[in-house]
């Protein structure tokens, strides 16, 4: 198969105003996309990147109103880094502090700096300082200027139980390589191995299970071009014997699911559509986008839904 690395992140949350005022106010992302979760429309699935929601840029969540916390640990993804320009670490650190967000300088990983922090929900985030170039541009912001914002994932880390188990997948099936290991922390790649295509497997025997949960990531996303890549996976994984769903039309993306051998749940999703096909660019998230099977149950769905307002 031929993946060329992350697509999307989605993550658990409680509150979605909270939520929403966070990543566009605190971090400078814009809002792209206010849909629902499609396995359960009674909540909403929101989306937050750069200004089209661009495939490796997007975060996104499930706001269940009153979820309780999660538990971080092993069998999840236990952190989301971002992609900001060498030099912005210092801008991040004074203004998460000023709105009194406790920030973490971490050691600096295979030669980059890196500032640790968690969301409302307790999501570890962190934003990655690095010289690699990145030539993704950032959401506009009324926050944050342009030359801080950040630009997209950088990685994501995985705790895992079995490191070789869940390194065969990558790259016996996914098409990783290995680049660089310290610690207990090993680096995967993929395609050009540009910002936004890292994997990290960190092995901690002092790490809980994982629970999920508010503050949790509940899936991680990679891209394919399109429908004949992804059909391309489909088979290998098949061929492999991975556990691997039919593939599900998401209206803004196609995606097939599967989890690596210590329990994390993958997806790969089509980098088309893309988020444009119902609002156009200069409008995204400002109205309910609901896929056609639900758009005749609109009225009930929005009047089930919170006000993010």
């Amino acid at each position: 198969m031929q993946l060329l690395g992350l697509h999307h992140i989605t993550a658990i949350a409680s509150d979605p105003k909270v939520n929403h005022d966070f990543y566009t106010r605190v971090l400078g992302l814009r809002f792209v996309k206010r849909s629902v979760n499609q396995d359960d429309p009674g909540t909403y699935h929101l989306y937050y990147g750069d200004e089209v929601g661009a495939p490796g840029t997007a975060l996104t969540f499930f706001p269940w109103q009153g979820m309780r916390r999660g538990r971080s640990g092993n069998g999840q993804a236990i952190a989301t880094a971002f992609s900001i320009a060498a030099g912005s670490l210092a801008y991040w650190q004074q203004r998460l502090t000023r709105l009194g967000i406790a920030t973490t300088p971490l050691p600096a990983r295979f030669g980059d700096d890196v500032l640790a922090f968690t969301d409302p929900d307790g999501l570890t985030l962190e934003l990655i300082a690095t010289n690699q170039p990145d030539p993704r541009v950032p959401a506009p912001s009324a926050d944050v200027p342009r030359e801080h914002g950040l630009r997209g994932f950088h990685s994501t880390t995985l705790a895992v139980v079995d490191a070789a188990a869940t390194a065969d997948l990558l790259t016996t099936v996914m098409g990783y390589r290995r680049v660089a290991t310290a610690g207990n922390r090993t680096r995967y790649t993929v395609a050009a191995g540009a910002p936004g295509s890292a994997v990290d497997l960190v092995v901690d025997p002092a790490l809980p299970r994982g629970l999920s949960g508010a503050g949790t990531v509940h899936h991680i996303a990679f891209r394919v071009a399109d429908d004949a890549q992804q059909l391309v996976a489909h088979a290998a994984l098949e061929e492999r014997a991975v556990g691997v769903s039919p593939i599900i039309d998401r209206a803004y993306f196609k995606s097939i699911y599967y989890r690596e051998p210590s329990g994390v749940l993958f997806e790969i999703a089509t980098d088309q559509p893309g988020f444009a096909i119902d609002e156009s660019v200069a409008t995204l998230g400002t109205r309910l986008s609901l896929p056609p099977r639900l758009e005749p149950q609109r009225a009930e769905i929005e009047a089930a839904l919170p006000s993010l307002d």
